[in-house]
């Protein structure tokens, strides 16, 4: 089954068709801005791309019901549209190109693949926030977590790496940032939470802040909107030093800039506490894993997390970190556990959950 994958992030739309191995036959990343042109460039890509026999499009949020990939049909669809408003950068756009997708092939299934699907099954103890039950039944407020897609890839490209992990923390670092903590190959718990809000110091999100801020922010008069925008678009990295771009900061830091080194010891402060965190939640720690954009090319995090977490014993392979391109094994003699970088590949996991809602067992 050739699969067009559908990958909207924040700014850009990738495409890729996959064939039954998952070789990329044709690509695509379109930027996103401006629906007409949104449109025409969405519909002048798969013009492009050879016919596929099924479209998987990423979701962020999945909400209380969507704990698998779903064939999308009307009903569906509008149950996805209800759920926009809990991951409001990506979840618009996911909606956006599943209706051009529907439009441009008639006739082909189409398959929403979910973020949080792969965390679904985490305990109670770590999905259940202590807040009233009629909140939590009646708004389904729960943690959810995300990045499923990627934790799911890199949690499963660990072992073939490193060789047997049952307990796995993945870091997928990027402008959004979790940690997942893996047992067995299933999400036991992770850092982010009923919105991709919570959990560690992001490009423009702020992560973990006290619930009391925004409330005393709104009994002094600052508008809902404005506190939204503020934690999803100017916190973070940006509010901190001006920009959530990684590569800029280190560049600032290594010229001596006081503000960009202020804003990264943040980063890594909370990085390593949550880091630590995950390990707690396993038990221990077989394999630790990078991937995303700052995750897979910016070495200086990776060297700076495992020198964190050395008290626990893990050691890097500083000529292997310099030197990480692609998938690679960066661990040092007498580590205690395995560390590896992983090339973020959420197609791959869009197109085996395509196959499998698409199974006619399924």
């Amino acid at each position: 089954m050739r699969v067009l994958t559908v990958n909207p992030g924040s700014s850009s739309v990738k495409l890729a068709l996959l064939d039954g191995a998952d070789n990329v036959l044709h690509h695509a990343d379109l930027p996103t801005g401006g629906a007409d042109r949104e449109a025409e460039r969405f519909l002048a890509a798969v013009s492009r791309t050879p016919a596929p026999d099924a479209v998987g499009i990423r979701f962020v949020h999945g909400g209380r019901d969507f704990t698998h990939p779903a064939v999308v049909d009307d009903e569906v669809a509008k149950r996805l549209h209800a759920l926009a408003d809990l991951a409001p950068l990506h979840q618009p756009l996911s909606l956006y190109a599943l209706g051009e997708a529907r439009r441009a092939l008639p006739g082909v299934p189409v398959v929403a693949c979910f973020d949080t699907a792969f965390h679904a099954g985490m305990p109670e103890a770590a999905a259940t926030y202590a807040l009233p039950a009629e909140w939590r039944e009646r708004f389904a407020i729960r943690r959810y977590g995300f990045h499923g897609l990627s934790h799911a890839h890199a949690a499963g490209r660990a072992p073939g790496l490193l060789g047997p992990s049952r307990r796995t923390v993945v870091c997928h670092l990027g402008s959004g940032a979790s940690l997942a903590a893996v047992a067995d190959g299933r999400s036991v718990d992770t850092t982010m939470g009923f919105t991709p809000l919570e959990g560690l110091v992001m490009a423009t999100r702020a992560g973990n802040v006290d619930p009391g801020v925004p409330l005393w922010l709104l009994k002094h008069g600052v508008p809902a909107g404005e506190i939204d925008d503020a934690l999803e678009h100017r916190s973070g990295l940006r509010a901190l030093a001006g920009t959530g771009d990684m590569r800029e900061l280190r560049a600032r830091e290594a010229g001596g800039d006081e503000t960009a080194s202020a804003a990264l010891a943040v980063y890594h402060h909370r990085l390593r506490a949550c880091a630590a965190a995950m390990v707690a939640s396993l038990g221990g720690l077989d394999a630790l894993v990078f991937t995303g954009g700052v995750g897979e090319h910016d070495p200086e995090t990776r060297r700076r997390l495992v020198a964190d977490l050395a008290f626990l014993g893990l050691r890097l392979d500083e000529a292997a970190n310099g030197a990480a391109r692609g998938d690679a094994v960066l661990t040092g003699p007498g580590s205690s556990a395995g560390i590896a970088v992983v090339t973020a590949r959420e197609d791959v996991q869009i197109a085996a959950g395509t196959r499998a809602a698409l199974r006619p067992d399924s």
